[in-house]
């Protein structure tokens, strides 16, 4: 049971939906812990952003594994019918916070829709926005002030850009690109835990430029140009994107490693 449950988590990491029912398939519990960690926790606290996420979880879920907080699972598994049914059967969902472990940008005390940014998982903000969920809800402040933030920071800067379209959707929900916060800490309890001071949707994206943040530098810049033009202000030309310094033609600078 050990084995399958740390090549389990081998599959979390690529989202490979074959596999994860292959291990099941062979015995593997879908309530099983692995390193003090259910598998549906494994799975949601990976890193890993796609559009496979969904019916990896599902299948979980389906198999018998359960969500500490089952309110969140139409969200997550990006069905707009189910998120849909379950706020007409219980409107108070819209106000629904849950608080969760997220590699990147937090979900503490955190509305639905943050969820669905967050995971990338467009459906499900669709629906949430046709639903009447406010666009610029706040999540939880901690005792430091950081927080506060709105679903559209969960989009200006996450794995491989996959919210790219929930950030533009958020835009024209009316969802504001100016608001500042005295913080926010990215990758809360992980090894890239970054404390962020002093960010609006602009600057935290440019925030994914960091090396801990892997970003990619033309994704960032197109994001910023659309928060610069959504918040009214001018878009400069943005010039030497990926910046010819830390990508030299030689592929070496003296003193430095470039950044991936």
């Amino acid at each position: 049971m050990s084995d399958l449950g740390e090549a389990f988590v081998g599959t979390t990491e690529i989202h490979d939906l074959d596999e994860m029912r292959s291990l099941l398939d062979a015995g593997l519990s879908p309530r099983a812990t692995v390193r003090g960690k259910t598998l549906v926790r494994r799975l949601t606290e990976m890193y890993s952003r796609s559009d496979r996420f969904p019916s990896c979880l599902r299948l979980l879920l389906d198999r018998g594994a359960v969500l500490d907080d089952p309110a969140i699972a139409a969200v997550l598994l990006d069905d707009p019918d189910a998120v849909a049914a379950a706020v007409r059967a219980e409107p108070s969902l819209l106000r629904h916070r849950t608080t969760m472990v997220s590699a990147f940008t937090p979900l503490t005390g955190a509305p639905l829709l943050h969820v669905a940014a967050e995971y990338g998982n467009l459906r499900a903000a669709r629906a949430l926005l046709e639903l009447g969920a406010d666009p610029d809800a706040t999540a939880a402040v901690d005792a430091h002030g950081f927080g506060g933030h709105t679903p559209i920071f969960h989009t200006v800067n996450l794995n491989a850009n996959r919210s790219d379209p929930l950030m533009c959707l958020l835009i024209d929900a009316g969802a504001r690109t100016d608001i500042r916060l005295p913080g926010i800490t990215w990758g809360q309890g992980f090894e890239w835990e970054t404390a962020c001071f002093d960010v609006t949707p602009i600057s935290y994206a440019q925030l994914g430029l960091l090396r801990q943040f892997q970003r990619t530098e033309r994704d960032i810049y197109a994001n910023i140009r659309k928060l610069l033009a959504a918040a009214g202000r001018p878009v400069p030309a943005i010039e030497n994107v990926p910046n010819r310094y830390l990508y030299p033609a030689d592929g070496a600078r003296a003193g430095m490693t470039p950044v991936p």
